[in-house]
């Protein structure tokens, strides 16, 4: 598995942090930045992240910022992108059940580290439950496709 990782100022130390955790999984991790806590715009890291998925480069993203909600706002305007912004456990596992998200945030100024590290855990082991889901997920990807076109 590869992870395309990302992270504003806020989030950079809990994305360090999250790069040597995949790591020691033997998990293949693209950082796309940034390399310091020094002040710069989340959604350029969102950008480059979703982007490398939607391209298949990577398999999933994580992304990282001060609460996970800017990410997750800029992340999700890259169509299909499907990024979701969890503070548990039980988040991370539905947002991949039901929603087959391909992209997690998290927030370094919200989650301690030993909690982003379990919601990474069980966001990278759940898979997606497809049936009545694969369904709406489609349709997120209908409304992409609508959106686009106007």
């Amino acid at each position: 598995m590869k992870i395309s990782l990302g992270a504003d100022h806020a989030g950079f130390e809990l994305k360090e942090k999250v790069k040597q955790h995949l790591l020691s999984q033997g998990i293949s991790v693209d950082d796309q930045g940034t390399t310091s806590p020094d002040s710069v715009d989340y959604p350029d890291f969102a950008h480059l992240v979703g982007e490398q998925v939607v391209q298949h480069r990577a398999d999933r993203g994580i992304l990282v910022c001060g609460t996970g909600i800017g990410m997750s706002i800029a992340a999700n305007k890259i169509p299909g992108v499907r990024a979701a912004n969890a503070r548990t456990e039980a988040d991370a596992q539905l947002s991949r059940e039901h929603n087959d998200a391909n992209v997690l945030t998290l927030g370094g100024r919200v989650l301690d580290e030993a909690t982003a590290l379990k919601i990474i855990d069980v966001w990278l082991k759940t898979s997606f439950l497809g049936g009545r889901h694969q369904r709406r997920v489609e349709k997120i990807s209908d409304l992409e496709r609508t959106e686009v076109a106007k």
